[in-house]
């Protein structure tokens, strides 16, 4: 196997220069660090992880809390956060936060004390007080993305604003019989960041704004079935909206579908808009509030390493871009 003293002598340096080039830091020549870099790509050298974090008290690894591993926004999330660890010589480990208290109890008492990672992104999910305080206790940087705590610093998508925005299209196509499609928390629990509680306030505020004093919602779970089959449903009654505002694009998929089962045509009969921009909403023909979720991982990525000081300080602003794209699911009623 080769050592890093093989690598020196093919470089003509020290191996203290050695490690500093591979490792990233420290002042070296660009010139130096290419050779040095080129020695070691020659001679199939790769630097121990477990050395490298013993002489740079560094694991070079970002830990990921994430709710959901098989959803295509958090997988689109991830490959975005990826995109700016790896060309830094960063790993990523993923920790599933599922609702089993022991699973829970075991990451925050267990796993993210073990000192693996130099930082945590926390993504999308919601988190007890006692969490909250665990994590805040950590000897690392966390930087949260779309999380509902204020107590955690983070980067979040304006979501009352998507709902206003969703929903204002869909009135100024002249829609006033309009269902909002998802979930929420009661109106009761008080002021929250939760994402689908956000978006149907937005939605709320939009219709009666435009003098619809009980605004129509119907709840279904974050999946294209679960909007299927509630759909299905609420387009056979006899009072079917002109148009619905399904609070993902994975639920207005379903949405789709319903419509598609019962003869009903799209956007003649019923408007549909989501929220995601999702790969295949183009294909559908969805149209959809933008939310640019692999910038929004990079962007995770550039503030987790800026927190670390391996790049330089991302954007300060902590609101994330979205916008409306309109295609042929959404049109006048008839």
């Amino acid at each position: 196997m080769t050592g890093i003293e093989e690598v020196a002598r093919a470089a003509g340096v020290s191996t203290a220069t050695v490690s500093r080039a591979l490792s990233g830091r420290g002042r070296l020549s660009e010139a130096t660090r290419e050779r040095v870099r080129a020695a070691a790509a020659d001679l199939g050298y790769v630097v121990s992880a477990a050395a490298s974090t013993l002489a740079s008290g560094r694991a070079e690894n970002i830990g990921v809390i994430v709710p959901l591993l098989d959803r295509w926004f958090f997988a689109t999330v991830l490959d975005g956060i990826a995109a700016q660890l790896a060309p830094r010589g960063y790993d990523m480990t993923l920790y599933n936060l599922t609702d089993d208290p022991a699973q829970r109890r075991s990451l925050f008492e267990t796993s993210l004390r073990r000192r693996r990672v130099d930082g945590l992104i926390v993504l999308s999910v919601e988190l007890s007080a006692d969490e909250l305080r665990q994590l805040n206790e950590l000897p690392v940087p966390v930087v949260a993305l779309g999380v509902p705590h204020a107590e955690l610093r983070g980067l979040r998508v304006d979501d009352t604003a998507v709902g206003r925005l969703a929903t204002q299209h869909l009135l100024e196509l002249g829609h006033r019989d309009i269902v909002h499609l998802g979930w929420s928390l009661p109106d009761d629990a008080g002021e929250t960041l939760d994402i689908p509680t956000r978006r149907r306030r937005g939605f709320a505020q939009a219709m009666r704004d435009a003098g619809v004093a009980a605004p129509r919602f119907v709840t279904a779970d974050f999946t294209v079935e679960g909007a299927r089959r509630v759909s299905r449903e609420l387009l056979s009654g006899p009072d079917a909206p002109t148009a619905i505002f399904a609070a993902s694009d994975e639920m207005a998929f379903g949405v789709l579908a319903a419509a598609r089962e019962l003869g009903i045509e799209v956007p003649g009969r019923l408007s549909v808009i989501g929220v995601d921009g999702h790969e295949l909403a183009e294909l559908f023909e969805l149209t959809t509030i933008e939310q640019f979720p692999h910038a929004q991982g990079e962007r995770a990525g550039q503030t987790i390493l800026a927190e670390l000081g391996v790049d330089e300080a991302a954007a300060a602003s902590a609101s994330l871009p979205f916008e409306l794209v309109v295609r042929g699911s959404t049109a006048p009623p008839h």
